[in-house]
Formats: structure tokens, C-alpha cells, sequence
């Protein structure tokens, strides 16, 4: 199988190495084409206003693709332009950082696998909940085994699906658990500080509540220690509001 792999941490990150060895030693057909330098939270971003330019990083047991760009750029670009076959999944991660409910919008990870998704091919995006992963290939085999599975392959035309795991080892993980994305958002607030010259600067903070989120979503689920899978579809028309609208509107 041909996988393309992305991610929103860099082409150096721990969780991308991880995927890529696992599923090289797998036998899959690994084109790896991820952003140079970290592109964390920006979202379905696109560069249109500058050229891309793409660096060959080959090391020993590794080989891909570094653009100077974001995740959707690196995407675009692949399907476009530097793959010499279309891939049959693509895959986006393992994020630093889980991404649940809104984090959805704003991850780089989730927003790769959507344009692949968009352009009509299988996707999948990966996550951990923590910052600060030391090694994750135990959650590479684990999605290796998730994918030979093949449940993937079942999605619906333009469905990204979101994979999160816990901050926990897969031993100590309570098993897999389908679930909806829950509909609480952050609350955010910014710390000020002020730098050597005295001049303030903001840092942003904040968290999802979790008196506001819902049980059985992927936030409680994840928090509990349950690995999370989420299928996202990316429809934003209020469709219980869209007639009252119309008729709102034609009433002037």
C-alpha cells in the first residue's frame, strides 16, 4: 500500500519518524512529504502569496520531503506535483497534542488529512495527548495494525477520521472507543508578560472546561484513558437553520 505521510510538527518530529519506521518495516510504500519547521496550529492555512520550496532530507533509515510550507501546502503539493503515483491513504501525524472537539479547526495535522480527504482520497489523522512524546512507536504499531485492519477503507467520500490516544502506555489504554466529537470550546485568557525592555507581550493560554464536556465524547473518553476515533466530516451549513433563514430573508 502507498501511504503519504504528513504532519504539522516538522519532518524531525518523534511521531512522524515513528509511523514511518513502523510502516516501512511493515512493507507499505512510505512517500513522506511534511513541513520543514513546525506549523502547529495553523490550521487549513495556504501559501499562495509566496513560492514553496522543497528540501530532499535523506538520513539513515529515512527519506522524504521537507517543504517550506504548511501542512495543506505539503499535501497540495504531493498530489499534485511530487508523488509518481497517487497514495491509497494518507496519513497525518502523530500529533503532539491531542486534537479533540474545536482543536479540530485549528490543528495543521487534522487540516492535511482534510485536503486529502477533499481531494477524494482516504485520510487519516493521529494524535497523542501529550507534548512532549520520548518514544511512540508502540502507538505506530498500533496504527499499522488499525490500518492493515482496513477499517479505513469503509469511510464515506470526504470523511477524515481523527485517532487520539492517551497520554498512557498502550498497555495501560482501556481499548478503542468510537465516539463523537464533544461541542465544548476553550476558554481561553493570555498571560502577560513583559520583555527586557519592558514592553508587554501576550502568551495564549487556556482549556477545554470539563464540567462542559459531554460524557461519552472524545475529550471525556480520552481523559479517561480510551483511545478515541472520531470520523469528521466537514459540512458547515446549519441545515435546522437554513429554511427559518430563508424565510427570515424573503420576509425582508
Amino acid at each position: 500500500m502507498h501511504i503519504l505521510l504528513t504532519n504539522d510538527d516538522g519532518i524531525r518530529a518523534v511521531g512522524l519518524r515513528a509511523l514511518y519506521a513502523e510502516m516501512v518495516r511493515s512493507g507499505h510504500r512510505v512517500s513522506v512529504v511534511a513541513p520543514m519547521t513546525e506549523q502547529s496550529a495553523v490550521g487549513h492555512s495556504v501559501t499562495f502569496l509566496t513560492p514553496l520550496r522543497v528540501k530532499e532530507v535523506v538520513e539513515t533509515g529515512f527519506e522524504g520531503k521537507g517543504v517550506f510550507g504548511t501542512p495543506v501546502d505539503c499535501v497540495k503539493l504531493a498530489l499534485t506535483t511530487l508523488l509518481d503515483s497517487p497514495p491509497d491513504l494518507i496519513l497525518s501525524g502523530i500529533n503532539n497534542g491531542a486534537n479533540v472537539g474545536v482543536d479540530i479547526l485549528y490543528s495543521g495535522t487534522v487540516s492535511a488529512a482534510t485536503e486529502g480527504a477533499l481531494a477524494g482520497f482516504p485520510a487519516l489523522a493521529v494524535s497523542i495527548d501529550t507534548f512532549d512524546p520520548q518514544d511512540l512507536g508502540e502507538q505506530a504499531v498500533f496504527v499499522r495494525k488499525f490500518i492493515d485492519r482496513g477499517a479505513w477503507k469503509h469511510a464515506p467520500e470526504k470523511c477524515v477520521l481523527n485517532l487520539n490516544f492517551p497520554r498512557i502506555s498502550i498497555e495501560d489504554c482501556k481499548g478503542l472507543r468510537v465516539c463523537a466529537q464533544t461541542g465544548a470550546v476553550y476558554r481561553d485568557g493570555y498571560e502577560v508578560r513583559e520583555d527586557p525592555r519592558g514592553r508587554p507581550y501576550y502568551w495564549l493560554q487556556g482549556e477545554i472546561p470539563p464540567e462542559d464536556v459531554a460524557p461519552g465524547t472524545d475529550r471525556e473518553l480520552l481523559t479517561q484513558g480510551y483511545i478515541t476515533l472520531t470520523p469528521l466530516v466537514f459540512d458547515f451549513t446549519h441545515w435546522k437553520f437554513l429554511q427559518d433563514l430563508t424565510e427570515i430573508v424573503a420576509r425582508g
